[in-house]
């Protein structure tokens, strides 16, 4: 009768897990046994790495702590993609306007005549102007409408600079800014201050004087035109001058519901 020993020993031998390829199988895993004991030091060359947990829980904290613009919105709104849409067609379309961006453009031989229509809408002259006709008025009509009409410039000047010092937008081409652009506050491209003001002054004149038909149509025509001009010139985007002609009407409008009367006019200019 064999001995229990040898029975013992027959039966290893014939185990499969006891072969030295499956051996890794028998022994413990080393996870279970440093969870079983955080508390103890670990030694060797395993002391230096962080366990895999650790290491999941500081990515998954950098990861929350990223900013906003550096994570990337997997699916954007259909707002959003509807106005980047709209805002890359303006781009588009207002660079292939700016035909007379500078002399070197496909129309740059008309870049000076161009902008002298644009001067035509600006700041300085139509100040200057209304001064000087308020100085020369004898009548208290005249008057009245010239003081307004210099209320509604100074609101212009001042609700443009406040615009585009908030929105920042810049101009389609590298446009270099001169002296005047600096003292009327033109520094941005977001709202064209130029189209905002050639359409409250359109807009004023029409209601406040009496023209003739052709002279009214001309008006209409040189608003629109002194907002085109600033497209060709490569100095404002497309939805630049809408942007403008709708805060011209928004500052007509304004100046409608708080316009000065006669004898505050007379107040002002004794004042003055």
């Amino acid at each position: 009768m064999p001995a229990p020993q040898s029975r013992s020993r027959a039966r290893d031998r014939n185990n499969v897990l006891n072969r030295p390829e499956f051996m890794s199988l028998n022994q413990p895993m080393r996870g279970n046994q440093e969870n079983r004991g955080p508390g103890r030091k670990q030694s060797g060359q395993f002391a230096q790495y962080p366990p895999p947990n650790e290491g999941n829980n500081k990515d998954r904290r950098q990861s929350q702590q990223l900013p906003e613009e550096d994570c990337i919105q997997l699916n954007p709104s259909f707002k959003g993609i509807a106005l980047n849409s709209l805002l890359a067609i303006d781009i588009c379309m207002s660079k292939r306007l700016g035909v007379c961006a500078s002399t070197a453009s496909s129309w740059g031989s008309a870049r000076s005549m161009v902008k002298l229509i644009g001067v035509t809408g600006h700041g300085i002259p139509w100040l200057g102007g209304t001064m000087i006709c308020l100085w020369k008025s004898s009548t208290l009509a005249g008057q009245e409408v010239l003081l307004n009409l210099f209320m509604a410039l100074m609101l212009d000047i001042l609700m443009v600079a406040g615009i585009q010092k908030l929105v920042k937008r810049r101009s389609p081409y590298e446009v270099s800014l001169g002296v005047v652009d600096y003292l009327m506050m033109d520094l941005y491209a977001f709202p064209a201050g130029h189209a905002s003001r050639v359409f409250m002054v359109s807009k004023f004149l029409l209601n406040h004087l009496v023209l003739a038909v052709p002279l009214r149509i001309l008006l209409v025509l040189w608003a629109f035109g002194v907002g085109l001009s600033r497209i060709v010139v490569g100095r404002h985007h497309i939805t630049d001058v809408f942007g403008g002609f709708v805060i011209g009407y928004l500052e007509f409008n304004l100046v409608e519901l708080l316009w000065m009367s006669s004898n505050t006019c007379q107040m002002l200019i004794s004042m003055w």
